[in-house]
């Protein structure tokens, strides 16, 4: 009975404390969601994987529509722009005033015949009508009518809306239009008038070329001096949300309180040139900096965010800005109208738009991820496939996305593409028709075009390029024809090419492939390894001799001084293609490879080198390449000291390269250290991300606001702050993000850079 009780008892006490338990468990997970994280444990094939989860809600998404008016460059010179309560666009051009009805992208020409010729000024009256300044006068368009009024001594160069009426203001003088008419005002003031904004008591405040003015019924003030302006120069105006007047011209922006004290805005406080045209405030009241090199947006919390370049405005000259009540800005540029506008996404809805852009127009015959060429630049109706060096490796990134979403989602068409992936990457070592050499890309023999055609070298041009590159390999014959003539395959292939593949067969093998595919990638595996260790660890082409970069051999790396820079990163490379090879397929004289290279050939020793590399031999090829090849060491090896090794490599390799804020190097770390990085960062860079994939081009270097350095690249001008994705050429993960000068409008790249580590995020749940 006893017994019975005590058991009874304890019983009891473990269902309390079972239920104490679960309460407690729900509990922290109520407050840990309310607080917008989850920790998870998470499968990662012989791993384990906690991270902490961070639930995303939607976000406004900025995107970019141009609107030239036409051929004509004066007519695409836009000086001046406003909306109307009918959603109209209205813009003042050095061709005359043109009107843009809503969701159309054809601009009426308003005033015509004899009347036609420069315009200056547009804006919207108090009463909702349309008043354009031109060079022969003023004109209203109330009503669907369009008249001049009369009263007034051109050219008229600003107008401005006030509750008095309409000021129009010009080099002959002021005149307001009120219930009587025409109204000339006496004020004194310069006659390069710029703009001009109504103080709302009767007064009006003028931007001149020599100055600020005020002018009321009590008298007219010239503000000049430097204790009241940045400089005398002052082209555009306007109140921000408290009231307070900001003056941009010649050298930044002054703003000045209701008790006149100052502060400006230079280039250290985000303008990207000291040259301001324009000033305008968003309903929002977010204030819109028009310069000579790009936008600037203020925020009221004291942030600022920059616009410029092609992919954000047809011309980094703002003149003016207008502003639509559902949030676009519409943007007058010396070479057309932009609109910046936004969209409500989530980041699940970002991944569509960008795998329908990758289904469409990245991904060719037989099953080929990579950028295209546009044959207008900027154009992607204009859009043709096109071959890259690196059409293997680029495929094998997209081989690795499509195995982590079919990882987290199950989808049969993730899987059945990921196996299309892989085929193409097999046949292009079938293609060569050698025991193991691997083709770097595949064309149809139809195409008229092609980088790097056949050629033949003079006995001259070889010795300049030994002279400039001692390792310069001639290669004449790089395209050959298939056996079954479909295709040309290129030769020469490099060692970013088989690391590339090899990345994508791991986590193939790790996600995707069934049990018969397992076997079939392995087989393939075997092949290559079986290939380099034939020949003594080098990539042999078909002409009996290692590629340009297809060297691995312990000779090359450890005795042949010209192989240095690439010695620590290449040991590294085979010594994870000896890992992976033996993990898929389990033959001991991989392992025994690997351990000899370790203990003969000092592979260990020079794998560390990757860590003190020269400022000379720095690129960002490299460090790409090494986050390939570091999965299998990490996840694969056993020996307690060697997995210290990588691990350490891997932990000081990150450290170095944390600073780029790349999701790509994030999530990959995160899924190898079993542990929650850099988080934060990597949802910045999915968010920013722009929808538009053409390579517009980015020049930072006409830029105030940033200092050009060189580094960490020594041989490149790179910016002094890492710019945020929305404001550089579209990411390669083997592209410097730090360059000053990047980008070609001639063609959009794939999109797999960003899908790769959002999937990644998706199944880590980082990304929840």
């Amino acid at each position: 009975m006893v017994k019975k009780s005590i058991n009874r008892i304890s019983k009891q006490v473990i269902f309390s404390l079972i239920l104490l338990f679960i309460i407690s468990c729900e509990q922290r997970e109520k407050t840990v969601q309310e607080s917008g994280q989850t920790t998870f444990q998470i499968p990662t094939g012989k791993h384990k994987l906690v991270v902490t989860s961070y639930m995303t809600t939607g976000f406004d998404q900025e995107y970019h529509e141009s609107y030239p008016i036409g051929i004509n460059s004066a007519s695409n010179d836009v000086r001046s722009i406003a909306v109307d309560s009918n959603s109209n666009i209205w813009i003042a051009t050095a061709a005359g005033v043109f009107m843009k009805k809503p969701e159309q992208k054809e601009w009426i020409l308003m005033i015509k015949g004899l009347n036609t010729g420069p315009a200056y000024t547009v804006t919207v009256a108090r009463d909702g009508s349309v008043w354009m300044g031109t060079w022969n006068g003023v004109y209203q368009h109330n009503e669907g009518k369009l008249k001049k009024l009369d009263g007034v001594k051109p050219p008229v160069s600003v107008l401005c809306p006030a509750d008095e009426g309409m000021y129009a203001l010009g080099p002959n003088g002021v005149w307001v239009f009120g219930k009587e008419g025409w109204v000339k005002k006496n004020y004194k003031i310069a006659r390069s008038v710029r703009d001009a904004v109504s103080d709302g008591t009767g007064g009006l405040w003028v931007a001149t070329d020599v100055g600020l003015y005020h002018c009321s019924a009590s008298g007219t003030r010239l503000y000049q001096d430097e204790s009241d302006l940045i400089s005398c120069y002052v082209q555009g105006l306007a109140f921000d949300p408290d009231g307070r007047l900001w003056a941009g011209g010649l050298g930044g922006v002054t703003i000045r309180d209701e008790n006149f004290d100052m502060k400006t805005l230079k280039p250290k406080d985000g303008l990207p040139t000291v040259y301001v045209r324009s000033i305008d405030i968003s309903p929002e009241g977010t204030m819109w900096v028009g310069t000579d090199a790009g936008l600037v947006r203020y925020y009221n919390d004291g942030s600022n965010s920059l616009r410029f370049s092609r992919r954000w405005l047809l011309d980094d000259h703002v003149r003016d800005v207008a502003f639509y009540q559902k949030g676009t800005a519409w943007i007058a540029t010396a070479k057309g109208v932009s609109a910046i506008k936004k969209k409500y996404m989530t980041l699940d809805d970002k991944a569509d738009h960008f795998y329908s852009l990758l289904m469409r127009r990245h991904i060719r015959p037989p099953w080929i991820a990579g950028q295209c060429r546009l044959k207008i630049p900027g154009d992607t109706s204009s859009w043709v496939p096109e071959d890259d060096d690196n059409d293997g490796q680029y495929t094998a990134m997209y081989l690795a996305m499509e195995s982590f979403r079919f990882a987290v989602t199950g989808s049969e068409d993730a899987q059945k593409k990921a196996k299309k992936a892989f085929e193409f990457l097999k046949y292009l070592q079938e293609v060569t028709g050698t025991g193991g050499f691997v083709a770097r890309t595949i064309i149809p023999v139809n195409w008229k075009h092609m980088h790097d055609a056949n050629l033949t070298y003079t006995k001259q041009q070889i010795a300049e390029e030994l002279v400039r590159d001692p390792r310069f390999k001639p290669v004449s014959e790089r395209w050959r024809r298939s056996k079954d003539g479909k295709w040309w395959w290129k030769g020469d292939t490099s060692s970013d090419e088989i690391t590339g593949h090899l990345f994508g067969y791991f986590f193939y093998h790790l996600l995707a492939a069934n049990e018969e595919e397992k076997s079939v990638v392995a087989n393939h595996v075997r092949k290559i390894m079986d290939y380099l260790i034939a020949h003594d660890y080098n990539l042999v082409d078909i002409d009996g001799t290692h590629t340009h970069w297809g060297v691995w051999s312990p000779d090359k790396l450890n005795n042949d001084p010209d192989w240095e820079p690439e010695r620590g990163i290449n040991s590294l490379e085979l010594l994870s293609y000896l890992k992976l090879t033996y993990e898929l397929t389990g033959d001991e004289k991989y392992q025994r490879e690997y351990i000899a290279l370790i203990e003969k050939h000092h592979y260990l020793e020079n794998a560390r080198r990757i860590l003190h590399s020269n400022p000379a031999w720095t690129t960002y090829i490299d460090p790409e390449l090494l986050l390939l090849a570091f999965p299998p060491l990490i996840m694969y090896e056993t020996d307690a000291r060697l997995k210290q090794e990588w691990d350490k490599l891997l932990d000081k390799w990150y450290d170095g390269f944390k600073r780029d804020k790349s999701p790509f190097y994030n999530m990959m770390y995160s899924f190898l250290r079993n542990q929650k990085t850099e988080v934060e960062n990597s949802m910045a860079f999915l968010i920013d991300t722009p929808l538009d994939l053409v390579d517009w081009r980015f020049d930072h270097t006409k830029r105030e606001d940033i200092d050009i350095v060189r580094t960490p690249v020594l041989e490149s001008l790179q910016t002094s702050e890492l710019q945020a994705p929305s404001l550089r050429a579209v990411v390669r993960w083997d592209k410097n993000p730090w360059d000053a000068i990047n980008g070609n409008p001639a063609r959009e790249r794939e999109p797999v850079f960003w899908l790769l580590p959002y999937w990644m995020g998706k199944y880590t749940e980082i990304i929840e």
